[in-house]
């Protein structure tokens, strides 16, 4: 069909998601993972826009927020970048489990640091390195 196959935005989406939590929050998902905190995925919402073919270049801009109690949904927004043109936009959904996939809170350390990476502060306006289209402050 001259496009990439749907499953495949689901990939570029958990990339997304690793890059977001080691960059911003300075955590790997494998840490989050020692301190004994998993993000399983309870939701996936994906609108295709526009193609993306083998070997496209492509601009992934991704977000983070607290949703409810115990989920984080993470947006995430694909373009060709190239010509700017849309290719995917959607979103995921975790829940905060503990190893034994029972349903926690998120942690004080967590909520913490996600308020830190995504605080209003003169060095987070000033922050020019992240893509335009992503939120600064929660």
């Amino acid at each position: 069909m001259g496009t990439f196959y749907n499953s495949r935005a689901l990939e570029w989406f958990e990339c997304a998601r690793t890059e977001l939590m080691r960059r911003r929050l300075g955590m790997s998902y494998t840490a989050l993972e020692a301190r004994g905190v998993f993000l399983p995925l309870v939701e996936a919402h994906l609108e295709f826009l526009g193609p993306a073919r083998y070997d496209d270049l492509l601009n992934i801009a991704s977000s983070v927020q607290l949703s409810g109690r115990a989920r984080l949904r993470f947006e995430v927004r694909i373009h060709q970048d190239a010509s700017g043109k849309p290719v995917v936009r959607g979103y995921t959904v975790h829940a905060f489990t503990d190893r034994q996939g029972k349903p926690i809170r998120p942690p004080v350390w967590f909520i913490e640091m996600l308020t830190k990476a995504f605080s209003c502060t003169p060095e987070a306006e000033s922050d020019k390195t992240a893509p335009s289209e992503e939120p600064q402050c929660l």
